[in-house]
């Protein structure tokens, strides 16, 4: 079974305050032009997508200079629904392991396109984001906009540590109690800070 974690993009979808609005437009028609086409233009931090360490860092490696196995593996769900600040946890340094893909499911994405999504959501302690670089994770994954506010410490310890983050995900309800799954998360082949993404989880058998 497949499940769908990423937010459709479309005109006027939310955008970071600050960012370029996304405009998607119906160019061509058929009964006009006699063919569909439509025109993106869209900031590369919209909707779901992938934060590379070039984000927040002085450095210039593109998204697409990742490996492609990078952005695909086995997931640990983090059940964190309703908590506003996602800390570490004993539990969790026998759960993770080297490799994995970590998801936090704190419910935020209940209010994607509401005054308050981009302002009022849950955050990562730095003690938390240490943990996830002892483990050796490859990515993290959020239904949340971003993992921290400014000045982004949290960013930049996963950015520091090659560990890429996931943001704005979507449906993570459906991954509760379903047992093992993969993710995979494909940003575009672009030269570029960072991707919108499309991603998906995979449940095992």
């Amino acid at each position: 079974m497949v499940i769908d974690l990423t937010h459709i993009i479309q005109q006027g979808q939310p955008v970071y305050p600050g960012d370029a609005e996304t405009t998607l437009e119906h160019t061509k028609q058929m009964g006009k032009d006699g063919y569909n086409n439509h025109h993106l233009s869209i900031n590369m931090h919209a909707g779901t997508h992938i934060d590379g360490p070039m984000h927040l860092l002085d450095i210039q490696k593109h998204i697409h200079e990742f490996p492609v196995d990078r952005f695909v593996g086995d997931a640990v769900l983090l059940n964190v629904y309703g908590e506003k600040s996602v800390d570490y946890k004993e539990e969790y340094e026998q759960l993770l392991k080297a490799g994995d893909i970590v998801v936090v499911y704190t419910g935020h994405s209940e209010r994607y396109g509401q005054p308050d999504y981009f302002t009022e959501h849950p955050i990562l302690t730095e003690a938390f984001a240490e943990l996830l670089v002892r483990k050796h994770v490859k990515m993290i994954g959020l239904d949340t906009p971003s993992p921290d506010r400014d000045p982004y410490a949290v960013h930049k310890i996963f950015f520091e540590n090659n560990i890429l983050i996931i943001e704005n995900l979507t449906n993570l309800g459906q991954l509760v109690n379903r047992g093992a799954f993969e993710i995979i998360a494909l940003p575009l082949a672009i030269h570029a800070d960072s991707s919108i993404a499309r991603v998906i989880a995979r449940l095992k058998p």
